[in-house]
């Protein structure tokens, strides 16, 4: 079993900057991705935010066009996303989302981009 928690979120203006955490806890393997999805309205399910794996490969969702960086800590198990020039479309619940053998998933925090 893993655990997730999940910090940061809130409220920023438009263009502003919010940075994300997440730490697993529990039995983790030595090779692993980690990662956060996010739930915008009017857009169905959750859908890639970034990811980064044990090899320190990582991707981004084709919505971020530079502007969010994702990086790890692996001593501690630790996943930071530091978004930049956010957008009113990125309101919506961000989901730190971890992979092995099987996925788990964070409950969520409450992004939003607003006056």
């Amino acid at each position: 079993q893993v655990h997730l928690v999940e910090s940061g979120g809130g409220l920023v203006q438009p263009v502003g900057s919010l940075r994300l955490s997440c730490a697993a806890s529990g039995a983790i393997s030595l090779v692993y991705r980690m990662g956060w999805y996010r739930q915008v309205p009017d857009n169905g399910g959750r859908e890639l935010v970034s990811w980064i794996n044990t090899d320190n490969n990582m991707q981004y969702g084709d919505f971020v066009n530079g502007r969010f960086v994702i990086t790890r800590d692996g001593a501690k198990t630790t996943v930071d996303l530091q978004m930049n020039n956010l957008e009113p479309e990125g309101t919506g619940v961000y989901y730190c989302h971890f992979r092995h053998w099987r996925e788990y998933w964070g409950q969520g925090t409450q992004v939003t981009v607003s006056k």
